[in-house]
């Protein structure tokens, strides 16, 4: 696959032919809903395109993954020719702001700064975030608060952590999770019960980060493994002319259990 000047070229001609498709189709003689569109009615599209791109990457699918980095393209082309439209500023200053963006936080490599090791490539991107370009001191307010919040509570931790704010050790972090387990026990109304389940959670992203896993990826693959199972379960019960019920639940817990022994 070319990555030299031709590739560079055709890159840039790509784009160019799916930025004349986004003008066009909000133009005048465009789709009337393309032009209703706004970036408030495209957000949960936004979203939902990440997804679909994680998707791909973790199943290995490629040809997926093509297609829908594609669309994740299309939706923040779309987004930015809006606010170009509108005035607020011109598409190409995203890609100037962001070209800038990563030179100055990368003098290692487009200046004369020395590190190391990826830790001290991280702190000096902290500092130039604070120091060169003003951003806030304050070490969480950078953390989105749409983020969905299995992955925030993961981010607020782990930033934190970077500070030195973090228990000594896992075994503390696993103390903590015991405690709140007991504290929910304990839990004298549905207020009650909500906050400490609330603090179990967090203290179980504490303790997927101190051993180095992604909660949220996790629980992705808790989901799938369940889904995967339970399908099982339909596919036998459909064969014996049943279907699912709580009048089943005895068969559908042995299924279960002959699913989780085939390792499904």
């Amino acid at each position: 696959m070319d990555t030299g000047t031709d590739g560079v070229r055709a890159i840039g001609d790509a784009f160019n032919l799916l930025f004349d498709l986004v003008r066009k189709l909000r133009g005048p003689d465009g789709c009337p809903w393309d032009r209703e569109q706004t970036p408030n009615s495209m957000k949960q599209s936004l979203v939902e395109e990440v997804y679909e791109c994680i998707d791909a990457i973790e199943n290995g699918d490629d040809q997926n993954l093509l297609e829908e980095l594609g669309d994740l393209y299309l939706i923040v082309t779309m987004i930015a020719f809006m606010k170009q439209q509108d005035g607020s500023f011109l598409l190409s200053a995203v890609f100037s702001v962001i070209t800038q963006k990563l030179i100055r936080r990368h003098p290692h490599v487009f200046g004369n700064a020395k590190v190391t090791n990826s830790h001290e490539v991280i702190k000096q991107w902290e500092k130039i975030k604070h120091e060169v370009e003003g951003k806030p001191k304050d070490i969480l307010s950078s953390i989105p608060n749409s983020l969905p919040s299995l992955e925030r509570a993961y981010k607020i931790q782990r930033k934190a952590a970077n500070v030195g704010f973090d228990w000594p050790d896992l075994e503390s972090v696993w103390k903590k999770i015991t405690e709140e387990v007991e504290e929910i026990e304990r839990s004298k109304s549905y207020e009650d019960l909500k906050e400490e389940l609330g603090d179990l959670l967090f203290s179980v992203v504490n303790y997927c980060r101190r051993v180095a896993v992604n909660p949220d990826e996790a629980l992705r693959n808790a989901n799938k493994k369940f889904l995967r199972r339970f399908r099982y379960i339909e596919n036998c019960m459909e064969k014996m002319g049943k279907s699912p019920s709580a009048e089943e639940f005895e068969l559908m817990d042995q299924l279960w259990e002959k699913a989780k022994s085939a390792e499904l």
